[in-house]
């Protein structure tokens, strides 16, 4: 089957891989003049690390492993743990807090020569009975079985699924960073979450000598650039206990990526007829859970199981090939599967008290005692929640 994939981040590569290896054709198509290696790090969990061995990424030694998360106040009071190194038992699988450039290069390993189109923006899908088409800005076109649509929270293909205005601001942005800061526990097993009054910051290791920072804050789209935002972390966050002041006397202008934190309601069916969407694209959701890139990484993984063996036929009497489903029920099959559990990830992210907008008079307290709760019940859903079924990725199953 031939399969178009708009999109080459880390959710159009992992499906490439996936279709790929069960002998489909794949051509990507990306609108950015080269591979796309920026922002900061990624945080995958168990969940999204068991779809990539099963996709044949190795992650062993890769990035920083995180075993504990300690929930801490801006004073430096513990709050709670969250005990990943117990995940990690459940799945097989350690977390791990991985520079975006790592997992794209490691996605990009092995992939055909010529696969990924560089500087082709797609301006807009059509589709018939039987085929599905991409148009891209520069007027060429791609043909194929089916579109897929990976193009991320400004995704085209959506905006024409859905209309506009699905998307929605989610009230927070973040500043980050990846750069090598030396605090206690840039090279532990141990990741800060601290939260006060002014936002949040993290602190995650993520390899020898890198620390991942992010700092959250109220942001409406609105909102102005600040002229100096180093000086601006400074300022909001700097009376915070160690290790903030010392993360942010290292940071530089330089280090810094910002994007506002941005939501959409889940839908049941996120695509129509042989096109369909995948990622950030189909379930945009704020960074609060560090699931996104997860749940892009199951999309992918289901993508693949539900197309398996199918080859883009459709019988006249609509009973399809291999299997006996044609490519829209594949692609329906797909979408149905995903909703339940990326549907509950993206409520619990939308509903993280972080995002929450508590008048001061009521206290942090409430706040803090929700957040509380709210990483205990994720915690819990980390080792509870569905994974992929354990079979052999299709290229190792080929090598035995």
């Amino acid at each position: 089957m031939d399969v178009i994939v708009i999109g080459a981040g880390v959710g159009g590569l992992a499906a490439a891989r996936r279709l790929l290896a069960d002998g489909h054709t794949v051509r990507v198509f990306e609108k950015a003049a080269g591979r796309r290696t920026g922002g900061a790090a990624l945080t995958v969990f168990g969940n999204g690390a068991a779809v990539l061995s099963d996709l044949g990424v190795d992650l062993e030694g890769v990035g920083g492993r995180i075993d504990r998360i300690d929930a801490r106040t801006a004073d430096g009071r513990l709050r709670t743990t969250m005990d990943l190194a117990h995940a990690a038992d459940a799945y097989g699988f350690p977390t791990r807090s991985i520079s975006r450039r790592q997992i794209v290069d490691l996605l990009s390993e092995g992939l055909p020569d010529g696969l990924v189109r560089y500087g082709a923006g797609c301006a807009r899908v059509t589709q018939d009975a039987g085929s599905a088409t991409a148009v891209f800005e520069d007027g060429t076109t791609a043909t194929g079985d089916l579109v897929v649509g990976a193009d991320g929270v400004n995704s085209v293909v959506r905006r024409q699924l859905w209309g506009e205005g699905s998307v929605r601001p989610a009230s927070f942005g973040t500043w980050q960073g990846l750069s090598p800061i030396d605090i206690d526990i840039t090279d532990t097993t141990l990741h800060y979450m601290i939260t006060g009054k002014e936002g949040a910051c993290g602190l995650i290791p993520a390899g020898p000598g890198l620390l991942q920072w992010w700092f959250d804050v109220r942001w409406k789209p609105a909102d102005p650039r600040p002229e100096d935002p180093v000086a601006m972390l400074r300022d909001r966050f700097g009376h915070w206990a160690y290790p903030v002041p010392d993360v942010l006397a290292a940071a530089t202008a330089e280090d810094l990526d910002f994007f506002g934190h941005r939501w959409n309601k889940v839908r049941r069916v996120w695509g129509e007829g042989r096109v369909t969407l995948l990622g950030d694209a189909a379930h945009t959701m704020p960074p609060t859970l560090g699931q996104g890139a997860n749940q892009t990484f199951e999309d992918a993984w289901v993508l693949g199981r539900e197309l398996a063996g199918a080859d883009g036929t459709d019988k006249a009497d609509g009973t399809g090939n291999a299997g006996g489903r044609s490519v829209p029920e594949r692609l329906r099959a797909y979408e149905r599967a995903r909703y339940p559990h990326v549907n509950l990830v993206s409520q619990m992210a939308k509903r993280n008290p972080a995002n929450w907008r508590i008048p001061p008079f009521i206290g942090r307290r409430i706040k803090e005692t929700a957040q509380t709760g709210l990483l205990a019940r994720f915690s819990n859903r980390l080792t509870d929640g569905p994974l992929p079924p354990r079979e052999p990725a299709p290229a190792a199953a080929a090598e035995a």
